[in-house]
């Protein structure tokens, strides 16, 4: 609802420099993506409500700060927590939703992401509308709604919280366990290339929807999300269904990736419009994002199954702390190489090795998982999914 508006508030009617914009969503994704592991690391200690209630409390003061912030300090304190927030709750939330599932997880997590998908789908498009007023008439509701979240969280959320240990250990133990477990963090370093490949959709996308119609390429980029979006949210439980049916919980996950890596031939084959046309460029671009949007639905459930599974239902929320700050880093360094690779192609005149290279980003880790699962089975089997199609 907020967070695709907050570059253009700051740049904009608060007049900060580049520099000082960059700093304080800098600031956002470091404070959420580099501190996951902490997050994680207190759901297992504290309990998977009490983060998930503090996550949600902390957004809630966030959201409210940038409603009456008009300096850099105070941005960057509301950046902070609203970052420092999603670190709280969202290990929690897939560790209290994976002890919840019991043996349909891979259900579980498909159901999940099809609410978080049309949140990413409706957030923004409340946040448009209500911009028609003032940025801070949306952090009120951004604020507002986590407010009711909070409360919701707090009254109606049963208690859960981690298996005890069977000896106390420290932070530090816990931290080594996790890093220690060896087919995990190869897990982990293999997915990077499907979160690069699928955060395309806000980097590599967009500027080629800039390319195609510039100066007005915003319907484009919404026509983007708004295929992406659809897929996610209608088709993602059919999607999950078909996969398992068809090659397995941990086939699917190679294959998923491989259809991910699938998506940019489309942007290879045509890369602007001198070569087929406009037209043609256009519906490459449309084909893509629905292409990365199906990989993206096929591979999520089996994925978040797999942290489970890897874990041995031991530090759950831990282990998902530390896979999202790895995958996180991942993203950082992908999308710095993705950018840099944008302008020198097109320097070059050689548009399609973009998507070439982001293409070789899939394959390789496609390539990655099948040896980990081939190589003694490093992956242990997830558990079946039983649920019917709706």
């Amino acid at each position: 609802m907020l967070m695709p508006y907050l570059a253009g508030y700051l740049a904009g009617p608060l007049g900060l420099a580049a520099w000082a914009v960059g700093l304080v969503l800098g600031v956002r994704n470091f404070s959420q993506q580099g501190m996951f592991i902490v997050g994680g690391t207190l759901a297992d200690r504290l309990g998977y409500k009490p983060l998930i209630v503090a996550g949600c409390l902390l957004r809630t003061a966030g959201f409210g700060l940038l409603v009456v912030a008009d300096s850099l300090p105070a941005m960057l304190i509301a950046s902070a927590a609203t970052g420092f927030a999603g670190a709280l709750f969202n290990p929690a939330v897939r560790a209290y939703l994976a002890a919840d599932a019991g043996d349909r997880r891979v259900e579980a997590f498909a159901t999940f992401n099809v609410f978080y998908q049309a949140g990413i789908l409706l957030g923004p498009l409340a946040g448009m509308a209500l911009l028609a007023f003032d940025f801070r008439v949306t952090a009120a509701a951004a604020a507002g709604v986590f407010a009711v979240l909070t409360v919701a969280q707090l009254l109606a959320l049963p208690r859960h919280r981690a298996e005890p240990a069977a000896q106390p250990s420290s932070v530090l133990d816990d931290w080594r366990s996790v890093v220690a477990n060896r087919g995990f963090l190869l897990f982990a370093l293999a997915m990077i290339g499907s979160y690069v490949l699928s955060f395309q959709v806000y980097l590599a996308l967009p500027l080629q929807a800039a390319v195609l119609r510039p100066g007005n390429e915003t319907a484009l980029v919404a026509a983007v999300f708004v295929v992406s979006g659809l897929i996610a949210v209608g088709g993602q439980l059919r999607i999950t269904r078909w996969f398992s049916d068809r090659w397995g919980p941990r086939r699917s996950l190679v294959v998923g990736l491989l259809v991910l890596a699938a998506a940019f031939v489309p942007l290879a084959v045509v890369p602007d419009g001198g070569r087929f046309g406009t037209a043609a460029a256009v519906a490459a671009l449309l084909v893509s994002s629905a292409l990365l949007a199906l990989g993206s639905a096929a591979v999520f459930p089996f994925e978040m199954d797999t942290v489970v599974a890897l874990s041995g239902d031991r530090l759950v929320a831990t282990h998902y702390g530390f896979y999202n700050t790895v995958v996180g880093v991942g993203i950082l360094a992908g999308n710095v190489a993705t950018g840099s690779l944008i302008g020198a192609a097109r320097a070059a005149g050689l548009a399609e090795l973009v998507w070439l290279g982001l293409t070789a980003i899939g394959l390789v880790s496609a390539a990655a998982l099948y040896l980990l699962m081939r190589d003694g089975g490093k992956l242990a089997p997830s558990t079946p999914l039983t649920a019917s199609e709706p």
